[in-house]
């Protein structure tokens, strides 16, 4: 079996065992599955979760594309191998309660013609409302998955979460960040092909049983003015993924499905003139929407 013939069957994996596990969280609302074909080659599976008891709109994206690379995107990646072979699994969660965070996860494996490879990936939350204790359980939970491949991961990631996951234009961080990494190679980590690939599928497989622990108060009632806050936040969050990710970029470049690309975006959002914060939550949150938190410590 070709390696990429094995990434390609864990991720799908993944993406099985994620929505299974996030349709017993939720448990109302079960995975509609879009299978799509792209043009240049290759294709994936689509899953999208709407009007649940927990999630208003979330998705669980498979993909596996292969084809010839435009011209503006081996300038971007300073490359030179003109065929690739990319896939990944993607999530993003908008929940219905105020009280609870979006959050999104991202493990991907990129390989060109000419032997070059990397993975990357990452994770993050994204609250609403920051409740330092549920940001400390959340960093914990993946310091102790990098940790088990190279205690130099987190504090690494941690920092390139917190300058990847930022909106420049707001001076403010997306949440509350978590992991990011990009061209993971064996070369750069001293790990080999299957180290990485399970370090992936490990983070992976973290994702539900840490998302859960950040939907404690998923029945918390919340008035008229926090769904409100929601739906500001919620703009921010389209802000991000419209002007800054990379993954929405390269999707676009290489003749991506629109609707599998912008399912990250939420059912509804607003953006009002000048808004400012009407209570010590919301004030505490923009306060604390900074690069270099220690959420640990």
């Amino acid at each position: 079996m070709l390696f990429k013939e094995k990434v390609l069957a864990q991720f799908k994996q993944l993406q099985d065992e994620i929505c299974q596990g996030l349709e017993a969280l939720d448990g109302k609302s079960k995975f509609q599955e879009d299978a799509w074909s792209r043009d240049g080659g290759g294709g994936g599976r689509t899953r999208i979760l709407e009007d649940g008891n927990l999630v208003e709109k979330g998705g669980v994206n498979f993909s596996a594309v292969h084809g010839v690379l435009p011209e503006a995107v081996l300038k971007t990646l300073d490359v030179s191998g003109s065929n690739f072979f990319a896939t990944g699994v993607s999530i993003v969660l908008h929940p219905n309660n105020p009280h609870v965070p979006i959050i999104h996860m991202n493990v991907r494996y990129f390989e060109l013609d000419d032997g070059t490879y990397w993975f990357g990936g990452g994770i993050d939350l994204t609250p609403h409302i920051i409740e330092a204790p549920k940001a400390a359980d959340f960093h914990q939970k993946l310091k102790s998955i990098c940790d088990e491949f190279n205690p130099e991961f987190y504090p690494e990631f941690k920092k390139w979460a917190d300058d990847y996951f930022f909106n420049q234009h707001r001076n403010e961080t997306r949440g509350v960040g978590g992991i990011f990494y990009d061209k993971l190679t064996t070369e750069k980590t001293g790990l080999s092909k299957d180290e990485l690939l399970d370090y992936s599928v490990k983070l992976g497989q973290t994702f539900v049983p840490a998302y859960t622990a950040q939907t404690e108060n998923r029945d918390l009632a919340y008035s008229e003015e926090e769904r409100q806050w929601q739906m500001l936040r919620r703009g921010r969050y389209v802000e991000f993924n419209l002007v800054y990710d990379r993954g929405t970029k390269f999707g676009l470049q290489t003749s991506g499905r629109i609707e599998s690309i912008l399912m990250s975006l939420p059912k509804n959002a607003s953006w009002l003139y000048n808004y400012e914060p009407t209570s010590d939550a919301q004030k505490f949150t923009l306060d604390n929407l900074k690069k270099g938190i220690d959420w640990l410590n």
